[in-house]
């Protein structure tokens, strides 16, 4: 009999995205008719704006949408990236210095595959977004974890990525606003995280989809517009899906130095060829048209976010800064492990979530799929009062 694993050892080792964990669990509950509420899902509960809406029934009809086009994408979409990255990153770019994906997920992933040899260091902040450690491994790459907790606002320090490096580091993984945090790094932090990079030679991707999501006046300062100089050294990721409320419809992209785009190219080529041509009609008119509805959209979250960090922090054990970007609460819940709640005293925070859904019936992601246990992160992307009616469960559970 063969010895020979039955499936790859490495796809095996992958971990299903604890987030989409969470809500389709969350989900699965509501449909058996349990009036569960989920903080679990990233993406905004508004429609795509009807103008975009209207482009994609437009692009439908249109044969010329029915074909194979350039893999690295539509010419004119490329282009509105271009002005895209100007106007928001400081980077004036050329087209063929843009690479269109399946999402923002494909983005990541094949920026770890183009820039990565087996054993090579990835400094990841911490917390991170949960896809992370997984396409770093699948590069066969190293995550090295840097954690900042909420006493830092979640935001790790020039010192500790120093610390970090050693001379197998290879890339700095910098996300500014964070997913699952909401923390923004200010303008003298990005400067000398990025001069930082530059000095050692170290490539940076830069995870930018929150950047025009912020609060409180505050600027997501792109790491490359800070340090103009690490342009030839950073792959940005960014795409339509939390701006204009557009997650199912699979456009991102990828911005970087020419040798490395042609290679996520020619990877592209093979792995999926061209994205969907009626999706990115409706990124151009996202990307060209009308921002109103962004603007409310946004609004919305801002008001959102403050109503959620002010009932949270009303609860014995739960400590939540105010983030400053993208649409999550990262709350402090270490209080309250060890404590009995209810009959039960969870030790990590897993075991804190699986007690909120059960006895609550509100739903949220907990620490370990973003890095050490004992934190909860709470998406705001949803209705006002399912969004209130949910932090009341928790008062009530935990008061």
């Amino acid at each position: 009999m063969s010895t020979t694993p039955r499936l790859s050892t490495k796809i095996s080792a992958i971990a299903e995205s604890a987030t989409l964990k969470v809500d389709s669990k969350a989900k699965a509950l509501q449909a058996e008719g349990r009036p569960v509420i989920s903080y679990a899902a990233g993406e905004p509960d508004f429609g795509t704006p009807q103008h975009i809406v209207e482009a994609a029934i437009a692009a439908a009809s249109d044969k010329k949408n029915h074909r194979y086009t350039p893999a690295a994408g539509l010419p004119d979409l490329r282009e509105a990236i271009a002005a895209k990255t100007l106007r928001d990153s400081g980077l004036a770019v050329r087209a063929s210095s843009v690479l269109v994906t399946n999402g923002g997920k494909q983005s990541v992933y094949e920026a770890f595959q183009v820039l990565l040899n087996p054993g090579d260091e990835v400094i990841v902040p911490t917390p991170f977004w949960t896809t992370y450690p997984e396409v770093i491994a699948l590069a066969d790459g190293v995550a090295v974890e840097v954690f900042a907790d909420a006493s830092q606002g979640y935001q790790v320090t020039l010192e500790q990525l120093e610390a970090a490096r050693t001379e197998r580091t290879k890339v700095l993984l910098f996300v500014s606003p964070s997913n699952p945090t909401g923390a923004v790094y200010s303008p003298e932090q990005t400067k000398a995280i990025g001069e930082w990079a530059l000095e050692h030679g170290i490539w940076v991707i830069t995870d930018e989809i929150y950047q025009n999501l912020t609060y409180d006046g505050v600027k997501a300062l792109s790491i490359v517009e800070a340090v103009p100089a690490l342009a030839e050294q950073t792959l940005l990721v960014n795409g339509v899906a939390k701006t204009y409320a557009m997650t199912g419809w699979r456009v991102g992209w990828t911005v970087g130095p020419a040798d490395a785009i042609k290679a996520l190219s020619n990877l592209q080529s093979h792995l999926s060829g061209n994205v969907n041509n009626i999706a990115q009609r409706a990124a151009i008119a996202a990307l060209t048209g009308p921002q109103d509805d962004v603007e409310t959209m946004r609004l919305a979250f801002d008001r959102r976010r403050k109503v959620i960090v002010s009932e949270l922090n009303k609860i014995d054990g739960f400590s939540v800064p105010t983030p400053q970007g993208a649409f999550y609460v990262y709350a402090d819940v270490t209080a309250l492990l060890g404590k009995e709640i209810g009959g039960v005293t969870p030790t990590t925070s897993l075991e804190l979530a699986d007690l909120m859904l059960d006895s609550a019936e509100v739903a949220a992601v907990p620490g370990e799929a973003f890095g050490p246990s004992g934190y909860l992160r709470f998406s705001y992307a949803l209705g006002d009062d399912a969004l209130l009616e949910g932090a009341q469960r928790l008062q009530k559970l935990f008061g």
